[in-house]
């Protein structure tokens, strides 16, 4: 009896689903194979089950803007947001050495707390755009901060160093992995207030 009620099961069905799911990855993949009986109707709809998945897309964010910049590329970087305390500024028409796109150096956003921003769970690469462009600092040893990603820890990060003088730009690159639903950047001043001039959060495979 439950063999006959298992084919009579199928031969309604008439396509059995492949349904394909790799660790880490926010989508499935449905391979259809006809097995489907001549006593079922060609145009009966079949409907397979899938797995919902959250979407994940490239996050851009230059610090201190007060609107949506594009950059040389075509890519949208939204304005200022994320950020927890401190405070923002632009300053326009710089010339910006290192980069091929200035703008997004332009502006920062100073003296935060921290940087937070709900993603799905995964892999990520966030790039952490720095540039020194406050004249009153005139030397290295002068803005000094420490700042923590998602449990990376850089300490005595010094702007004007890594760059290699002022205006002139500079891309901390940190693989993370979010498990919590939520990517947290701490920052803690040393010398002078930290600063910031855009995030960039890329899912990885």
């Amino acid at each position: 009896m439950i063999n006959k009620v298992s084919i009579f099961a199928a031969q309604i069905v008439g396509v059995s689903a492949l349904v394909l799911l790799t660790a880490g990855c926010q989508s499935s993949r449905i391979q259809t194979v006809d097995n489907a009986s001549p006593s079922v109707p060609a145009s009966q709809p079949v409907v397979a089950a899938t797995t919902p998945s959250v979407a994940k897309t490239i996050i851009r964010i230059k610090a201190g803007a007060t609107e949506a910049f594009k950059d040389s590329a075509g890519n949208v970087w939204s304005p200022d947001q994320g950020f927890s305390g401190g405070d923002t500024i632009e300053r326009a028409d710089l010339s910006i050495g290192n980069t091929t796109e200035p703008g997004i150096y332009r502006s920062e956003h100073y003296s935060m707390d921290s940087f937070t921003w709900p993603l799905p769970n995964g892999k990520y690469l966030v790039k952490l755009h720095f540039c020194e462009t406050y004249d009153g600092i005139e030397g290295p040893g002068q803005r000094v901060f420490s700042f923590n990603v998602q449990g990376c820890e850089f300490k005595d990060f010094d702007v004007w160093v890594k760059a290699g003088g002022p205006l002139k730009a500079y891309v901390e690159t940190v693989p993370v992995e979010v498990k919590d639903g939520s990517l947290k950047i701490t920052f803690t001043s040393n010398v002078e207030n930290p600063e910031i001039n855009g995030v960039e959060i890329i899912p990885q495979p």
